[in-house]
């Protein structure tokens, strides 16, 4: 069966894919850096503490880390393509409820609610991504997809400024959430194009459905399609204890590395917008603020297409940990630019860390994803999101309380530490893991099977 989704030329369906799962990437994009360029406003409106600002970010990751958890084992259970739907929607009417939020305790509830269908996102969209594309480009496909959060991350950008500081001023933030919610409609339909990943199919016995679906969208007719199918857990308890005892190594390592991006990437972004782009530190207006992230995701696309280009080409091995060790490298270059007050200064070193940031979380996924076989991957990408999720979490308030005890140097220290953990976790990867370019999803998974591999 995988052999003609591995030999498969590329076709136009492979194309409405990976454009149908990218939309829905920088929906999640923007409404996780929408609250970045428009917190000082939220913080405005709502008579915010530095502390209850932080809380904004905090109470976000508990949700994306709860919904990569949950819908991460229920795609394995009922199916991607009803878990694309399924989330999307739940983004998409928690994000209007933000926006009308009456007050900052209706606001944090909706902001979980927000959370959850987004984490969901990740692990539906990364699963699926890998289980359809041929296996020469899937590197290059995954992290195509993935490249969609910069063109997120550029459109909240935008909003903010046009509502924020062209047009409504500090109320403009309600208006720039409910954009996010209703830009969900497209991706929506888009999403209907997108079949159930044949693979999912076969794990589950479905090898008629199965072979239909390859011949869609291979072009490779076949009489019927011969697939082993998995004896499927019926517990995420019992999912999450087959990973731990079957695929133990694996498992470490997307959680190593999860863990190590979400700490330094939100950390850089949370920092900086509460405690850098401050008055004392780097001072520029809060009308001034969303002109930084979307000069600094023009940053993350340039990395994350380098990436898409080093994953198939130089390999997943050398890539994720010299993107991971460039990340670290980089974070001193703002602290030493945010030292001299200079707001030109910094954007600059901001958008060269964000560039190096994206270039390691965007070679992270697609490398980790296709380690863990059909019938558990969007549960293993679902805990390693959630133990990222806590790091994301860790980041805020460690660099925080790290920055107001010791000061700026040490909170960029520490940071430069978050990177280091999924550069030390990619190095010993290299050493006695597997290189995965070019091999099919099966390949790998007979490749790993060591209990604890």
């Amino acid at each position: 069966m995988s052999d003609r989704l591995d030999r498969s030329p590329w076709r136009p369906i492979h194309r409405r894919i990976a454009g149908a799962l990218g939309i829905g990437w920088a929906l999640d994009a923007f409404e996780v850096q929408i609250i970045g360029s428009v917190i000082p406003s939220i913080a405005s409106d709502f008579g915010l503490s530095k502390a209850q600002q932080i809380a904004v970010f905090v109470i976000w990751f508990v949700g994306l880390g709860i919904g990569a958890m949950l819908f991460g084992y229920l795609a394995d259970r009922v199916g991607r393509r009803r878990l694309f739907v399924a989330t999307l929607l739940l983004y998409s009417l928690a994000a209007i409820a933000t926006a009308a939020s009456p007050s900052y305790g209706v606001f944090m509830a909706f902001r979980f609610l927000t959370g959850l269908g987004v984490g969901g996102e990740y692990s539906a969209v990364a699963s699926a991504i890998s289980e359809f594309m041929p296996a020469r480009v899937r590197g290059r496909t995954n992290a195509f997809v993935m490249n969609f959060w910069s063109v997120g991350g550029i459109v909240a950008g935008l909003v903010s400024i046009l509502f924020v500081s062209a047009l409504l001023g500090s109320h403009g933030w309600r208006f720039a959430l409910l954009f996010g919610a209703l830009s969900a409609g497209y991706a929506l339909y888009a999403r209907r194009l997108v079949p159930e990943s044949p693979r999912w199919l076969a794990s589950q016995g479905r090898l008629q459905e199965a072979n239909a679906v390859i011949a869609q969208v291979t072009g490779m007719p076949r009489e019927r399609a011969e697939y082993l199918a998995e004896e499927l857990n019926t517990s995420a308890r019992a999912q999450l204890a087959e990973l731990w005892r079957c695929h133990r190594g694996r498992l470490l390592f997307g959680m190593a590395l999860d863990f190590s991006e979400a700490a330094g990437y939100y950390g850089l972004f949370t920092f900086l917008s509460v405690f850098v782009l401050t008055k004392g530190v780097v001072d520029v207006p809060a009308e001034t603020v969303p002109y930084y992230y979307v000069i600094a995701n023009v940053g993350a696309l340039a990395g994350g297409l380098l990436v898409s280009w080093a994953l198939d080409r130089a390999g997943r091995k050398p890539t994720v940990f010299w993107a991971y060790t460039a990340a670290a490298a980089s974070t001193f270059m703002v602290a030493a630019a945010a030292a001299t007050g200079s707001p030109t200064l910094t954007l600059a070193t901001f958008t060269l860390a964000v560039f190096f940031a994206t270039t390691a979380w965007v070679s992270a996924y697609p490398t980790f994803t296709e380690l863990f076989p059909t019938h558990l991957r969007a549960t293993g990408v679902g805990a390693s999101v959630a133990v990222g999720r806590v790091g994301a979490i860790v980041g805020a308030v460690v660099l925080a309380q790290t920055a107001s005890t010791f000061g700026m140097w040490s909170a960029f220290a520490t940071l430069a530490g978050f990177w280091s953990i999924g550069a030390i976790a990619a190095g010993i990867w290299w050493l006695r893991g597997i290189e995965a370019r070019g091999m099919s999803l099966e390949a790998i998974a007979r490749a790993l099977a060591s209990p604890v591999r």
